[in-house]
């Protein structure tokens, strides 16, 4: 699962004109793509609570804001809903199937009978209704270099590669828990001397910035508690950022780091043994309320959007197909080989692999898996990750990936590989948290502080390249549904090709000194837009135009 690490002026050509009579397409005429003025008028204040939790869907020209353009292409393209239905495959954590703004829109197994412990169907798993679970009760995992080195796996220098990989991580993951704890003291003593100046329990940012104290540590510890209120809000925001923090790590010690950790004893399978089959289970429910990537992740593809529930999905007639084959810490190469056949071989169209890793010991599964993808044309959209590297470098790999070796051939033409955006237009548009790459990052897409679904009916922002895949995942199945002629290649294509080129220079967290246009860190160079990939999807599935 990927997560967070604590870490050309060029215009776009015009489309061609569209003279097909207006009945003959649920797309309304017109003429030309959107391009983005060198003198756009940017918004710098910050985002209203609308804007926010909507801003993936808004435009750049029309609402100042870098999203997708996916309202505006509702509002002026699209004339009726789709007749075709595509099926998207969540290959990522359980999914919550009840959530208020999901359960309308889960693919049904039409072969399987629920609960009758029978592969009714005949497809070799049992129960599987709305999708498979490869990891049974299981959810914490070690993290693949633990594994390597706990297992001994590989030769020697692939093991001594993924020790010092541990050891690195090890040592950072307890420093991280010592500084949480010495900034919790430092807030706790700001907060105890605000308290006794002030002569009150309640205060706010401007009570603090003018407080004055003879001890310079304690003087230090006050500018810090009234910076830290300014970005969040109040004491117990803080707080509990903390808190956040202080469980991330210590889950990353306890289980992601612990060579004596083994969650796979759970599921009883070799998880290194292709041959050995027949595990999981029917039920990708989530396993805990913690459990929540893939609920966010499916809410951003297809939450409901005439529901009046909490947010609208990017695609409006899409079932999603929940595979369950992403833990709390490193998937398993096999698991995703087999999820990725599954839902190949029970209907999906587009599978969104929002997960990622730096060591893949079985990557040559994974390879044939996506290369069975591409023999049946389905398109996979992988989120390109979350450690601020480019991943043209060869010492940062970054499995699963369309080429056998870092930096070499694409084997396939079906895989999508999403950098991540934020809302704010200019110098930080790419989240610093994003990968990037020239050669192996395609495109880029919101990807920072998204609201989506989450257990129990709840919503929650959430960032990572986890969350620009999947708003890539709806705009392809936008469309298709539309267009299901278009083969998976030719989609890929028209989302890259269609995409919003931006006469701005970026700063990258990896060389902040050195701006760079998305040219030069992604293959396409843009942002993806759905208002464009529709308009280019018609002018190619008429002939009009040739990818």
């Amino acid at each position: 699962m990927i997560r967070l690490n604590s870490k050309k002026v060029i215009q776009l050509s015009l489309g061609i004109a569209l003279t097909l009579s207006a009945a003959c397409s649920a797309v309304k005429p017109v003429s030309s793509r959107l391009t983005v003025p060198q003198n756009l008028n940017v918004k710098n204040s910050p985002l209203d609570k609308g804007e926010s939790e909507n801003w993936q869907h808004l435009d750049l020209i029309k609402d100042t804001i870098p999203g997708m353009s996916v309202d505006r292409a509702y509002e002026e393209l699209i004339r009726k809903s789709p007749k075709n239905q595509i099926i998207v495959a969540v290959l990522d954590a359980g999914v919550d199937l009840y959530h208020e703004d999901l359960a309308p829109v889960l693919w049904s197994n039409p072969g399987e009978i629920a609960g009758n412990n029978t592969d009714n169907d005949g497809n070799g798993f049992v129960d599987d209704v709305h999708g498979y679970n490869f990891l049974g009760e299981s959810y914490h995992e070690r993290l693949e270099y633990t594994r390597i080195v706990s297992l001994g796996i590989g030769d020697d220098a692939y093991q001594q590669k993924a020790k010092q990989k541990l050891e690195e991580e090890t040592a950072s993951a307890i420093g991280t828990l010592e500084r949480i704890e010495e900034l919790r003291a430092v807030i706790n003593l700001a907060d105890r001397t605000a308290k006794e100046l002030l002569g009150k329990d309640d205060y706010d940012p401007a009570d603090i910035q003018d407080l004055k104290v003879d001890d310079q540590e304690t003087q230090q510890a006050l500018s810090f508690l009234s910076n830290m209120l300014s970005m969040s809000g109040s004491l117990d925001a803080v707080m509990e950022d903390l808190q956040g923090a202080e469980t991330y790590y210590s889950t990353k010690f306890e289980y992601h780091l612990n060579l004596d950790f083994d969650g796979r004893s759970e599921v009883g399978d070799n998880p290194y043994d292709y041959e050995d089959r027949g595990y999981g289970n029917g039920n990708p429910h989530i396993v805990n309320k913690e459990e929540s990537h893939g609920t966010h992740v499916a809410g951003i593809i297809a939450a409901g959007r005439e529901n009046n529930l909490g947010i609208k999905g990017i695609a409006n007639n899409v079932q999603i197909m929940s595979i369950r084959a992403v833990p709390d810490g490193d998937e398993y190469d096999k698991d995703i080989a087999f999820g990725i056949r599954y839902a190949v071989d029970n209907g999906a169209k587009i599978i969104n692999a929002s997960f990622g890793k730096g060591f893949s010991p079985n990557a040559e599964w994974v390879y044939d898996a996506l290369e069975y993808a591409a023999m049946n044309d389905v398109l996979i959209v992988h989120a390109a990750g979350n450690d601020g590297m480019d991943l043209d470098n060869p010492d940062n790999p970054n499995f699963p990936n369309d080429h056998q070796f870092q930096n070499g051939r694409e084997f396939v033409d079906n895989v999508l590989t999403v950098g991540a955006i934020g809302s704010q237009y200019g110098p930080r548009l790419v989240a610093p948290f994003s990968n990037y790459g020239a050669k192996n990052v395609d495109v880029f897409a919101p990807g920072a502080q998204v609201y989506s679904t989450m257990p129990d009916n709840h919503y929650e922002f959430q960032s990572g390249t986890s969350m620009a895949a999947p708003a890539v995942s709806g705009v392809a199945a936008l469309i298709w549904s539309y267009y299901p002629k278009l083969t998976a290649a030719q989609v890929k294509k028209i989302i890259m090709e269609s995409g919003l080129e931006v006469p701005v220079q970026v700063r990258l967290m990896s060389n902040p000194a050195k701006p760079v246009t998305l040219n030069e860190i992604s293959k396409s160079g843009k942002i993806v837009n759905a208002y464009n990939a529709l308009i280019l999807a018609r002018e190619v599935a008429k002939g009009k135009v040739k990818l």
